[in-house]
């Protein structure tokens, strides 16, 4: 019925019109075409409206959102500038709707490119998020699932793919948490993380600000803007303690995280700003990534890696070019950090390399061409490293999120996105299939195979492989080895204890820390975490005999455990128990040869007891892992003037005042090494330069030796008296040889 309505229809639109009623039929016939011209016509026809079709359809994809209009043209010829925000939560930007920011670089960024509205880390961790963003690989592949890991060999970055490729490469880190120990510089010819430059062992909450990272950021670019480069700045602001500097602490002095975002936010500004200086903006492409949130104590946790809740997994994630990108665009559908790696790959032509990698590039994403969610695993093993709890891992997939672990949660996020209410038990079917999926992701992740609907030898099989791969929670708990779930009663009351046991470290009351550590450890034995967090407490009170105890408990428990074994070496050290300190820090190197502390320490060792040779290779071997170190090169260079290596330490001199111009102590260096080979005019070339930049007691002294030896007695009179006048409480006998060589250099000047 409804083909006859439209046929009818169809037939009432060709009615003859009103100005032909009434001729005659002859003479309307002879007004038609012949037939040949009617084909023609129709022909004709067809090809115009064809035309029109084609013309609709560009105009149609031209006007559809900007993602249509990609264009990757130039893509292979600009720069790469990648930039993570360490510990920034997604909805607290301002571009990802949250009122109280202040966050304006961050949001012009995403008004004027791509924003990825859902997008989750691989671990909430900052080294494991960061090894994924550089390798486009699950943290059970790449193997760095905690902070503190090593980067294994034969696994390639994305900077050594662009650095092939002819890249400049260059990073500015701003936490020990991603330090060039563990593998992350692969590919970088700079990597900037001098923060403690002058400390022989960096802490493990080693960081700089902001301003710091920048500054060191744009004195790289003022020298290598002319070449195409990638780079990575990493900001570490907003992570505990949350301490911006004014006036943002007054601003947000009821909510320092956001102070703190909006401080970093101030020296994403200064990049961009810099790019546009030098005139390369525009041919810049712009990623910015968070590496993981922040829990905020909204799920008890006031930090982050110990949940998977979406506070501390769901991250930002913001493209921009104005001409790769030329309008902008939300785009809502779910996407994975490991993703980042193989979108650049492929924005450059490198599509056979970026299929290498478990994440997928965004850019059919990006053009419209893929809408599907795309699943996301996320997986924690620091319950279970930091605490000896269960680890967790989830699967994000659709509107669906479910958490493995010893009490399994499930969450619809469209309807509970505050993840409010967990339905496992409502929605057992859902709960099974996807914690199958789960199954079959993780081993297939880690290289594997899965034996879904196989025999039950094959499945457990399947089981043991997962556990072997660190799943311990999906296989049936062997007897004696059940696993505390992270959000049980009895967890959550030790997470509170160890949050306030924290706060008393931040605000310098160590004593209650002691105390709330000893509870600590007394519940977790097993955890080498806690025994290293009552030994520093202990250790800040001058209790060192204690933390010296504390640290051996620990040992007795944990037979050669690396964390514990460094800092037993490091209490030795402090105590000035040189031979202790060796034979630990040997044992160090026994577990892990690329030790740096141990490497380090070594070296200082063996320097101070005489070896000059022995201390040489330790140091040669520290720096080949942490090259950028000031401190080991010193320590180096130092090192070999003294075995009277003079030449290879001036070369290393000359490179440390090339990257650290401000310092005048390698000026000395360097001009004392001179003065030993006998070449005085290069020795006051470089002692000059020293009391330049700062005039002290020693300089003058050296300098003006090395004017007597030159045979420039009068400036040598000169420096002595320039020395004399500021010597103060220099060593007595610095002073009495100097005034003993001012007497008779000016008797001898006299007597010409």
């Amino acid at each position: 019925m409804s083909k006859k309505k439209s046929k009818k229809k169809r037939l009432g639109k060709n009615k003859l019109r009103p100005e032909l009623i009434g001729q005659k039929a002859d003479e309307l016939h002879t007004e038609q075409p012949e037939p040949n011209l009617k084909r023609k016509a129709r022909k004709k026809v067809f090809r115009l409206l064809l035309v029109l079709l084609l013309v609709l359809v560009a105009s149609f994809l031209y006007f559809k959102p900007f993602g249509y209009r990609l264009n990757l043209k130039s893509a292979a010829d600009y720069n790469i500038l990648l930039i993570t925000l360490d510990t920034t939560r997604a909805d607290h930007l301002g571009c990802y709707g949250y009122k109280k920011a202040r966050t304006p670089n961050l949001d012009r960024l995403a008004s004027e490119g791509l924003r990825f509205e859902n997008v989750y880390c691989p671990a909430p961790l900052t080294l494991p998020s960061h090894t994924s963003i550089l390798t486009g690989l699950e943290p059970v592949k790449h193997g760095v699932r905690n902070n503190g890991y090593y980067l294994p060999e034969g696994l390639r970055t994305v900077t050594e793919y662009l650095q092939n490729l002819g890249y400049k490469t260059a990073a500015f880190v701003s936490s020990y948490s991603v330090d060039s120990r563990f593998g992350l510089d692969r590919g970088f010819e700079t990597y900037d993380d001098t923060f403690q430059a002058n400390m022989p062992f960096k802490t493990l909450n080693a960081e700089r600000k902001a301003e710091d990272t920048f500054s060191c950021f744009a004195s790289w670019l003022e020298n290598n803007f002319k070449y195409k480069f990638f780079c990575w700045v990493h900001y570490f602001d907003p992570h505990l303690p949350y301490t911006p500097p004014s006036p943002f602490r007054e601003e947000f002095a009821d909510n320092p995280y956001d102070g703190e975002i909006a401080y970093m936010d101030l020296y994403i500004g200064r990049i961009i700003d810099a790019l546009k200086e030098k005139g390369v903006l525009g041919r810049t492409i712009i990623v910015v990534a968070g590496d993981h949130g922040e829990g905020l104590g909204e799920k008890i946790e006031q930090g982050h890696g110990l949940y998977l809740y979406e506070e501390t997994v769901r991250v930002p994630l913001i493209f921009w070019n104005k001409t790769v990108w030329p309008k902008a665009q939300a785009i809502s559908t779910k996407v994975r950090l490991i993703d980042v790696a193989p979108t650049l790959l492929e924005m450059v032509g490198l599509s056979a390399e970026a299929s290498l990698m478990q994440g997928k590039s965004l850019l059919p994403v990006m053009t419209g061409r893929e809408k599907k969610d795309r699943e996301a695993i996320i997986e924690t093993v620091y319950p279970r490293e930091n605490f000896g709890w269960s680890e967790l891992v989830a699967l994000v997939s659709g509107n669906w999120k479910y958490i493995q672990a010893p009490k399994p949660e499930l969450y619809n996020l469209k309807n509970d996105p505050q993840e409010r209410k967990n339905i496992v038990d409502y929605e057992k079917e859902i709960a099974e299939t996807l914690r199958s999926r789960l199954e079959q992701l993780l081993l297939i992740s880690g290289g594997g195979t899965f034996a879904s609907g196989a025999s039950q030898r094959a499945r457990n099989e399947d089981l043991e492989r997962l556990r072997s791969l660190g799943y311990v929670s999906f296989a049936p708990a062997q007897p004696g080895t059940a696993v505390i779930d992270p959000k049980s009663p009895e967890a959550v009351e030790l997470l509170v204890m160890v949050q306030k046991a924290q706060m008393a470290e931040y605000q310098n009351d160590y004593a209650e820390a002691e105390k709330l550590y000893q509870k600590i450890l007394e519940k977790t034995p097993d955890s080498p975490a806690s025994y290293i967090s009552l030994a520093l407490a202990q250790a800040r009170l001058k209790k060192m005999d204690q933390a010296l105890e504390t640290l051996k408990a620990g040992l007795k428990k944990l037979p050669d455990n690396e964390l514990l074994l460094v800092r037993l070496g490091h209490t030795y050290l402090v105590m000035n128990r040189p031979q202790e300190a060796y034979e630990t820090m040997t044992r160090v190197l026994e577990i892990n040869p690329k030790n740096v502390d141990a490497l380090t320490a070594c070296g200082g060792l063996m320097e101070a007891a005489g070896q000059r040779e022995e201390a040489t290779r330790f140091y040669k071997q520290a720096l080949a892992l942490e090259p950028e170190s000031k401190f080991l090169r010193m320590a180096l260079a130092n090192n070999l003037a003294a075995g009277g290596h003079f030449q290879e330490a001036i070369e290393i001199y000359k490179k440390l005042i090339e990257d650290f111009p401000q310092d005048q102590a390698f000026y000395q260096y360097a001009g004392i090494a001179y003065s030993y080979l006998g070449d005085y005019s290069q020795a006051i070339f470089y002692l000059r330069q020293a009391v330049a930049i700062k005039p002290t007691p020693v300089g003058y002294f050296n300098l003006a030796v090395a004017y007597e030896k030159s045979g420039d007695l009068k400036n040598a009179i000169k420096y002595f008296e320039n020395y004399l006048e500021i010597a103060g409480n220099d060593d007595p006998r610095s002073i009495n040889q100097a005034r003993a060589e001012l007497e008779r250099l000016k008797k001898q000047v006299s007597n010409y």
